[in-house]
Formats: structure tokens, C-alpha cells, sequence
């Protein structure tokens, strides 16, 4: 069973830009669907952005324009660069297979918060 870390998560201004980063125990190569998720208080997980092997990506509307989403088969890791973030960006940011059904089991993730 593939784990992976997150990292890379912190405290920002609006307006402001953090890179997470998630590195896999194990090759992500099989994996076709790769993606970000984040949940924030009160609220249900949801994806954010996604990856497909051989790099084409797909973004929710809340993201799209500010969040870049890029793969790296050769050193299993998958990164997420956040620009122009916005309070409403802050939540626990987790990395795993996508979609949902797909995840056999959730990581710690990675704290963002953006605020003044």
C-alpha cells in the first residue's frame, strides 16, 4: 500500500504563495490519477487538483488560474504551487490517488492558512 507525505504547508498573507509537496513511498508511475485534496473546518473533502501520468492536469473553478499541479514519475513526488492565495484557501491540504474511491488510506496532510 503506496503512503504518502505532505509537506510544505504554512502561514501566508492573502495574496501570498506557498509550494506543497508530496513524495510517495513507492513508484506512482501505475497510478493514473494522482491528486491534491484539502479540507477545510466544517467541511467535506474535496479535490482540487489533479494529475494524469503523463501530466495533464485538471483543476477545480475555486483554483483554476492560481494553483499549478505538476507530477514527477522518476522521484514519486507530486507538488502543488499556490499562488494568489485567499483565506478561503486555508485548510489541510492531503495528496493520494484520485478520484476519492480510489484512496485506501488519508495522510497526515499539510496545514495552510492564509490570513492578515
Amino acid at each position: 500500500q503506496v503512503q504518502f507525505v505532505e509537506s510544505g504547508g504554512g502561514s501566508v498573507q492573502p495574496g501570498g504563495s506557498l509550494r506543497l509537496s508530496c513524495t510517495a513511498s513507492e513508484n506512482i508511475f501505475p497510478i493514473i490519477l494522482m491528486g491534491w485534496y484539502r479540507q477545510a473546518p466544517g467541511k467535506q473533502r474535496e479535490l482540487v487538483a489533479s494529475v494524469f501520468r503523463f501530466g495533464t492536469a485538471e483543476y477545480a473553478d475555486s483554483v483554476k488560474g492560481r494553483f499549478t499541479i505538476t507530477r514527477h514519475n522518476i522521484n514519486n513526488t507530486v507538488d502543488l504551487q499556490m499562488d494568489r492565495l485567499k483565506p478561503e484557501d486555508t485548510a489541510v491540504y492531503y495528496c493520494n490517488r484520485a478520484p476519492a474511491d480510489k484512496v485506501d488510506s488519508w495522510g497526515q496532510g499539510t496545514q495552510v492558512k492564509v490570513s492578515e
